[in-house]
């Protein structure tokens, strides 16, 4: 989840701002193009006990400001600790850290207004966030592509993660990439319209392989 202003394709020797390294070139999108392909939902994990529907509706769900990136970066770590922690090496995620990621934010939270972008609080705390943008791949099977949705493990099954989810997409046409070993996330794009493809690609994730998949609606 991650972008930078890019002047030309990534190639498996350009990670992206994540240290994600794409196997395929891409082609950059207008502007300041590229989060990560990466787009995934944690693993199934027990709500917090005292947390009710009720309070997570009073979510508020806005876009992305400048004086969150220290937030979000702090947001991002963790989510990438949760959602990868089964699918590589406890090595890699070491190497991943708030700092870092408050660091990509800050280039991230300026995009254009072709790119939506928002983040999700509860009680006045980021919790989660989402970004869409132009398609970023060579031949997309969509003009628009869904980079990336995170929210904290504790928030998952509460409805916040739909409330994202529609914020960047509404019922629009568009695609995302996720890791393939990622039921939870599989079935949530399913409920939303979302269908396989067939596409399949293999990426370096913070030094290591993950093999994605491609949803299309």
């Amino acid at each position: 989840m991650h972008f930078w202003l890019r002047h030309g394709p990534e190639t498996e020797d350009t990670p992206d701002a994540a240290g994600k390294v794409h196997q395929k070139p891409r082609v950059p999108a207008p502007d300041r193009a590229g989060a990560t392909a990466d787009f995934a939902w944690g693993a199934a994990r027990p709500r917090l006990s005292g947390m009710s529907t009720n309070e997570v509706a009073e979510v508020l769900i806005r876009p992305v400001r400048d004086s969150d990136v220290e937030d979000l970066g702090r947001v991002h770590a963790t989510c990438w600790h949760e959602t990868y922690d089964t699918l590589i090496s406890k090595a890699a995620l070491e190497n991943l850290s708030p700092r870092r990621m408050a660091e990509l934010w800050s280039r991230m939270a300026t995009r254009g207004e072709e790119y939506n972008q928002f983040a999700a609080l509860v009680d006045g705390e980021i919790v989660g966030f989402v970004g869409s943008g132009p398609a970023r791949d060579e031949n997309p099977p969509r003009e628009r592509e869904l980079y990336f949705i995170y929210l904290l493990a504790k928030y998952q099954g509460t409805g916040i993660g739909q409330k994202l989810f529609d914020a960047a997409c509404g019922s629009n046409p568009g695609y995302l990439w996720v890791a393939k070993d990622n039921p939870r996330a599989h079935a949530f794009y399913k409920r939303n319209g979302m269908v396989l493809d067939g596409a399949e690609e293999v990426h370096q994730l913070l030094g290591e392989d993950l093999v994605e998949v491609r949803f299309v609606r």
